[in-house]
Order: structure tokens, then sequence, then C-alpha cells
């Protein structure tokens, strides 16, 4: 199997050198540390290779834990080291390596409707008359509550909320704000993309959530269940009393082991009074990898998610290292498997090549390769943005960074960030997602890439970063902003 890995890799990575040495021709850049230097240049070439490269076919949508992930894991390091960024992973080098455990279920999956009585209405088996769209756990029961967006319910904790239409709302998203909310599972009715995909899914069981070995709970907000029933189940569900006890079980199998690949670098400061300062610079370097055919494209390149991220970190890399060092220490993080439940991020922040209480600032960077509408062009905005002075402060240094126009998404708890908010650390993610049909879409490829957003969204960040690598700014939680 290794032998076939490296004859598979050769061929992928030599084509990977013609970025390299794309951006071994720029211009050498000012040195951006000292004073009055001229202001950071984004190099262009430099974001369109990357991208390239990172949501080319090639890569097969660099699906979480697979060899696919450890080649772009590779040649996110090859880059790294290229720039004179010293590596920060396992044994001296830039890869960390994760065991991740993933748990199957074994036998049917099975959902039950019983009256208040306690006798079984009905009995429903994925693959038949109904989906499990995702997973939190194998063994889940709750009294049946019905969602109108009309006339939004006040959640019971624990309910199994059926949602019979949509309100226009994208379902996927109203799934995860119910969730959030307290729901412990979200019921769908199919729809006709659904149907068209339904034999596709129901061909395998679902997998319980994969697990980074020795962690048990979820990081990214809530773990939910969500299922999609056929129209005559959802018909039946229309009819059925609120309160109604549904249990969804399923019985799980002996868990695997497989693995999944951060990539770390940083630079080290040079003011011994910064020691304990540092910056944190992510994205996460996986996307979902090779799935169901949709119009005859199984791969899910992932250019805006989060190819986009990574390539701003890797430029950020760049700028950083190509002038006289910073005072604070910068680590630059690529996390793996994050589609997976920020598998990465959690291994990360319990093997940190510093402790998390010296890291004072975080930034997380997550689907810029698009503009927001809801927003001025070619500007980015900040999950979180009441919780800490830090994006308020990066704006007045002239990062075209606004608040997070999406309230209602709650993406502060929807990316690597709030594994380590959780933990205290500022940490908040930067985006221009525009909530575009594209999301975990083979259709989110290349040809839907704005170039010229990101890169003057990604130069409007040049010069703040390196003004907080070299300040004596500490960012703080506002009151009641700590999560």
């Amino acid at each position: 199997m290794k032998s076939a890995l490296v004859l598979w890799t050769m061929p992928v990575l030599l084509f990977a050198s013609t970025f390299v040495q794309a951006q071994g021709q720029q211009s050498p850049e000012p040195a951006l540390s000292q004073p009055n230097a001229a202001p950071p240049v984004v190099c262009s070439r430099c974001i369109r290779a990357h991208m390239d490269f990172l949501a080319s076919d090639a890569l097969r949508g660099r699906g979480s834990g697979t060899a696919d992930e450890l080649l772009a894991a590779t040649y996110i390091a090859s880059e790294l080291k290229q720039y004179g960024v010293e590596p920060a992973g396992d044994a001296g080098s830039f890869i960390q390596r994760a065991t991740v455990l993933h748990r199957p279920l074994t036998g049917s999956l099975r959902l039950t409707v019983k009256n208040s009585a306690g006798v079984v209405l009905h009995t429903w088996t994925h693959g038949k008359q109904f989906l499990a769209l995702q997973l939190a756990d194998g063994d889940v029961s709750g009294p049946l509550q019905k969602y109108s967006p009309s006339e939004p319910p006040t959640l019971k904790p624990g309910a199994f909320v059926f949602i019979s239409r949509s309100g226009g709302q994208n379902i996927q998203q109203l799934a995860f704000q119910l969730i959030s909310q307290g729901a412990a599972a979200v019921i769908v009715p199919e729809s006709t993309r659904l149907r068209a995909r339904w034999d596709a899914l129901a061909a395998k069981l679902p997998t319980l959530p994969t697990q980074v070995e020795g962690n048990q709970q979820g990081d990214i907000s809530a773990r939910a269940t969500v299922l999609a029933v056929n129209y005559a189940a959802a018909d039946q569900l229309a009819h059925a009393a609120e309160g109604t006890p549904l249990h969804l079980h399923a019985r799980p199998g002996k868990a695997h082991e497989s693995y999944t690949w951060n990539v770390v670098g940083k630079i080290s400061g040079t003011d011994p009074d910064q020691q304990h300062d540092d910056i944190l610079l992510t994205a996460h370097l996986d996307h979902l990898g090779v799935g169901v055919p949709v119009n005859g494209d199984d791969i899910y390149n992932g250019a805006d998610d989060d190819a986009s991220g990574t390539t701003a970190v890797l430029e950020l890399a760049r700028a950083l290292a190509s002038g006289p060092k910073p005072r604070r220490t910068v680590i630059f993080t690529l996390f793996g498997s994050e589609e997976k439940g920020a598998l990465g991020s959690i291994y990360f922040r319990a093997h940190p090549p510093v402790p998390l209480q010296d890291i004072a600032a975080y930034l997380e960077f997550e689907m810029i390769g698009r503009p927001d509408p809801a927003v001025p062009r070619d500007t980015l905005w900040l999950t979180g943005w009441n919780r800490t002075n830090l994006g308020p402060e990066l704006a007045k240094h002239g990062a075209h960074l606004v608040g997070d126009p999406h309230p209602a998404e709650d993406f502060f708890q929807r990316s690597d960030n709030y594994v380590f908010a959780k933990q205290g650390v500022i940490a908040q993610t930067v985006s221009s997602y525009g909530l575009h049909p594209d999301y975990h879409q083979p259709s989110d490829d290349l040809a839907h890439i704005d170039f010229q957003h990101m890169d003057e969204a990604i130069e409007s960040l040049l010069a703040p970063v390196l003004w907080l690598a070299n300040s004596d700014f500490v960012p703080h939680w506002n009151e009641g902003g700590k999560p």
C-alpha cells in the first residue's frame, strides 16, 4: 500500500512543482516590518497557483483523512519550507498526524413512532422510508415538535423537530439553527433533488461521528442528527399529535483507526517581552472528497471551502517571512478533517507547539473566495465581531473587515476557531461566505472563484496582520462575549 501511494503521488507532486516554480519567479518583496517600508503587496500569481492546485481535480476534493488530504498537507508544508518558515509539527517536521476513530453501524437503522400509550404506530428503515443525512448518535429519543417558519416555536429541549416546509430558507442551515437551539434531531421531507440521490445515499449505512483518539466530545457547536423522510412518512408526521414519541436506534460496530494530518509552521518572534503573546493563523485544508455525483460531477473540489482560506494563510506566511522577523511568534496551522467535526483542530488543541495561554490572538480563514453581497465588495467579515475588540482594531489598521452580516447562522460556533474560543483563546473566523448555493456541492470549484476579490481582500489584511505581529496590542473579550 505504501509503495502504491508513493507511485500515485509522484506525478501529482511533479504537477504541484510547477506552481512552486511560478511563485519562485516573483520579484523580492519589501522588508515588511522596517519603518517606512512600502506597504505589503499581495502576490496574485501565488494566490492563483495555490488555488489551481489545491482545488484541482487532481486532489480529488482533499477528502478528510484520505491520501488526498495528506497530499495537500505535503504541498502546503513544502510551500512553508520554501518561504523560510520553521517546522513546528511532529519530530521536527511540518506535519502533525492525529489518530481518529471511526464508528460504523451494524444492522439496520430504524426510526420508531409510538403513540402516547407506547404502542408502535410506525417502524421506518433507513433507505426506505427515511434517510439519515447526519448522525450525532445511534440512539436518540424525543417528542415530536412541528416547525412552522411563519410562527417560530419555542423549542423543547430534546425534541424531534419536523420541518414541514422551509418557508424559503435553506434546509441545511435551518436544521443547524434548530440543533443549536436544543433540538435532538431535525426531520425534513424529501425534495426533488434529494429524491434523485435517494438510492445512492441509501446504498450504505451512515456512520457515527468520527472522533479524535482520547477525545469523546465534539467541539464545533452541537452535533446534529438530521433525517429526511419520504412523502408518505412526512404526511404521517404532519398528521401526528404534537409530543408523539420518536426513537432512532442503530447498533454501533467496532471502531477502527485511521489518520488525519495538520500542517504546522512558525516564525519565531524576536522580542523576549512578547514570548507569551503569540499569533495563530489557521484554515482547514480538507474538504468532502469524492462523493455522490451531481450533474455527473462527483469531485467536491472545495475551492471556496476552504482552499481559499488555506491560500490566505499561505500568502500571509509568504509576506511575513519575506522581511525581518516580527516581534511576536506567528504560528501557521492548516487543519485536517474539519469537515468531520474539527478533528484536526481538536488534536492540535491538545498538542500545541506553545501553551494555549500564550496565544494572544487567533484568526481562522474560511471561505473567502467569493464576495458576500451583504457587505461592500472586497470586504471580509469576522465572526463574533462584538465578542472581542480584535476585529475593530484590525479594521482601524486598514483591514477591509466588518461584523458578520449573518448572525442567525451562528458562524462563530461553526469553524475551528470555536475549539479554541471554548478554552478562552481570542479566536475568530474571517470569511466572505454569502450563503451561496455551491456550499458543499461539486460546483464549489475554480470556475466560481473571484480572484480579484481574493487578491484585494487578502492584501487588505497583510499590513494589519503585520502590525499585530509587531505591536503590544493584546485583544480581550468584551463583557459577555466569552463562550
